[in-house]
């Protein structure tokens, strides 16, 4: 084989092998979550959203997600919808956070979102690095994390997986069984 085929399928396989392997928060469960405000969109409507004004009110999901309007991204989104009676029932807020510009979130708002929770615009990625969440092979993203704060502004669960399936489910059950601890 030529060095150059050889080389190349080394670098081939070690970003495959980078991209199939889970990443890993390194915002620990305990730690103080970083404070933000950003400008945000909740049923095509912008506003600026802010954490410490929304964990006043009870523990806050916030979600990482790479793009608008992708694959994943639309499943997981959808699946934050349709659990939002969940969340506000336990006095949690739902908060995805993108490098996505306003009028795309403005429009993914309305369409996965389902005008049911607020997404955030990172552009400048100023939250993605304050809460680690770049994606590995692709740092001017956001990687697919989601961590749980409750109103001591502590972080009380964090799910790291690309797969969208069960950031919902998993915070839901993080917030369950503290809302249980906490009232007992």
């Amino acid at each position: 084989m030529k060095p150059k085929l050889i080389a190349g399928t080394c670098i081939f396989a070690v970003t495959l092998a980078l991209a199939a392997t889970p990443t890993f928060a390194k915002l620990a469960v305990g730690a103080a979550a970083p404070d933000f405000s950003a400008p945000a969109a909740l049923a095509g409507k912008a506003f600026t959203f802010a954490l410490a004004d929304a964990l006043k009110k009870g523990p806050v999901v916030v979600y990482f997600y790479p793009k608008a309007f992708t694959r994943g991204c639309t499943i997981e989104a959808n699946l934050f919808a349709e659990a939002t009676g969940e969340f506000a029932a336990l006095g949690a807020t739902v908060i995805g956070v993108s490098a996505d510009g306003m009028e795309v979130l403005k429009e993914f708002s309305t369409g996965p979102c389902g005008g049911k929770f607020a997404v955030a615009s990172d552009e400048d990625r100023k939250i993605i690095k304050a809460y680690d969440a770049a994606l590995l092979v692709k740092p001017d993203m956001a990687d697919r994390v989601s961590y749980v704060i409750t109103p001591d502004h502590k972080i009380l669960y964090v799910h790291d997986s690309l797969n969208p399936d069960q950031h919902v489910t998993k915070t839901l059950a993080a917030i369950k069984a503290w809302k249980q601890k906490t009232t007992n």
